[in-house]
């Protein structure tokens, strides 16, 4: 008698249980939604990738828009207008009113309007740096981690034999055997980050090929082929964006020091190394010549390096967990 009056209370505490368990569970469930944030929401919360994003997109326009903004053609020479400082108003030979914004070079050249198409030549130079060597390192990284053995020794010996040499001395060595101009340039500079990728997309390959459903893919017989292009690499995208976007910014610096030591773009052609090597006889008497490029430099390379931070941040499932739990960063 006592168990039949207790059964039903039993049965009412057991449908009471389920469903505070599936409320929780919902609410668990609600919570992750709601605390899993985009990449995009990680990086607006970030000032400092913002920043960097903002600087990028500047000058990015600044290459666009140079010939269309530009007051001066960057080989134009005004007689008699060498070295003169920003703002500087002056009359050329048909009567017709100039001003020199950034101030002019020893050439009597218009220093904006060579900061304008020297842009076009940093990102020419940084998008065919990450482009070559990025497709280069990513494919022989692949190959390493994947394969391993025989073939992951070989590739990993040329990338350290590689990496054993000064970067800007194995830059010089290469430009000085097959030639100085700017596309030999690019191409030494490639050469120079290549290793960099390797060993990024390698150790990461590493990591991926250990998981389960890679080794499901490889337990039925799918090609090698088909799990690096739908396993692996779908799965390695993350490292491989961030350090892009540092080598983007370390291709605008090594061009602009080779630049500055006589190599890569050839004068008269407009280039920020160039321009600060070519003003540094001049730091007393005209500082703006040399500080305007070299200004330039920096902030683009800062740029690249801050957003590079924030896309780690945002691409990274454990720091943008962290990042959207506490709502601050």
């Amino acid at each position: 008698m006592v168990q039949a009056q207790d059964r039903p209370a039993a049965v009412g505490a057991e449908a009471a249980a389920e469903l505070s368990a599936t409320s929780n569970l919902g609410a668990l469930s609600g919570n992750r939604t709601s605390k899993r944030p985009t990449a995009w929401t990680v990086i607006r919360k970030q000032r400092l990738a913002l920043v960097g994003l903002i600087f990028i997109v500047f000058f990015a326009l600044m290459a666009i828009l140079g010939p269309t903004i530009a007051p001066f053609t960057p080989t134009q020479q005004f007689s008699g207008q060498m070295l003169k400082p920003p703002m500087h108003t002056f009359t050329d030979a048909s009567g017709e009113t100039h001003r020199f914004l950034l101030g002019s070079d020893e050439f009597g050249r218009d220093i904006f309007s060579r900061l304008l198409y020297g842009a076009r030549v940093s990102f020419q130079v940084g998008f065919v740096v990450v482009g070559l060597a990025g497709t280069i390192g990513t494919l022989l990284g692949l190959i390493a981690g994947y394969y391993r053995g025989w073939i992951d020794s070989c590739i990993v010996m040329a990338a350290d034999v590689i990496f054993a040499f000064p970067a800007i001395l194995l830059a010089i060595a290469f430009i000085t055997m097959v030639g100085n101009n700017l596309r030999n340039t690019m191409i030494a500079i490639a050469i120079v980050f290549t290793p960099a990728f390797v060993r990024i997309v390698r150790g990461a390959v590493l990591s991926v090929r250990e998981l389960a459903y890679v080794e499901a893919a490889v337990s039925v017989g799918s090609p090698s082929r088909w799990i690096i292009a739908k396993h692996v690499f779908p799965n390695i995208t993350a490292p491989l964006i961030v350090h892009a976007s540092l080598i983007f910014a370390g291709a605008v610096l090594s061009e602009a020091g080779l630049s500055f030591l006589g190599l890569g773009n050839k004068p008269p052609s407009p280039s920020w190394g160039s321009m600060v090597s070519s003003s540094y006889g001049y730091l007393q008497r005209a500082p703006w010549a040399a500080i305007v490029p070299g200004t330039a430099i920096a902030i683009i390379v800062l740029g690249f390096n801050l957003l590079g931070d924030g896309l780690r941040d945002a691409l990274d499932p454990r720091l943008r967990s962290a990042s959207g739990g506490s709502g601050k960063h």
